[in-house]
């Protein structure tokens, strides 16, 4: 007989013999990893991580359509605004997909409008409408709570080619 395998017939403590290397039935850890933190704490950081994903997903959607009701909610106003600045915010998309490299990129366009009584305000607006609007411009603008409707520069402002 092996050292590791004798069986002793009379144990005098009244404990079950457990021979070195065999593992008992009721060790937390799992099968794999027994008594191993990280390993246990798995499920918990897996469904923690979906959760918070899950949650910042909701806070979004939340939030746009927070904004959008405050807009709906916000009356239609017509002033006479200055443009004072115009400025772009271009985003890159990347990837990778079948080893063929291709990246896509996104523009948001900004104006900046100065009422008369000289508060200002920045209005996402269109590509077509950023292209239209120089900075100096003046005239009437049209908005409703955050977001940008019309702007109608000053007949006098308008600029003819004859």
């Amino acid at each position: 007989m092996f050292e590791d395998e004798m069986i002793f017939e009379d144990d005098p403590s009244g404990d079950d013999i457990v021979f070195e290397g065999d593992v008992p039935d009721d060790v937390s850890g799992g099968a794999f990893f027994p008594d191993d933190a990280l390993f246990n704490g798995m499920p918990t950081f897996v469904m923690l991580f979906f959760v918070i994903v899950i949650g910042i997903f909701l806070f979004s959607i939340f939030k746009g359509i927070g904004t959008w009701s405050k807009n709906e909610q916000s009356p239609r106003l017509s002033v006479k605004a200055k443009i004072t600045g115009k400025r772009t915010n271009v985003h890159r998309h990347g990837g990778h997909a079948h080893e063929h490299h291709h990246s896509h990129t996104s523009t948001t366009y900004y104006v900046t409008f100065q009422f008369e009584s000289t508060d200002r305000s920045e209005f996402t607006v269109s590509g077509r409408e950023y292209g239209m609007l120089a900075e100096g411009d003046e005239g009437m603008l049209t908005f409703q709570g955050t977001r940008f409707l019309d702007f109608q520069r000053n007949p006098s402002e308008e600029h003819t080619d004859a």
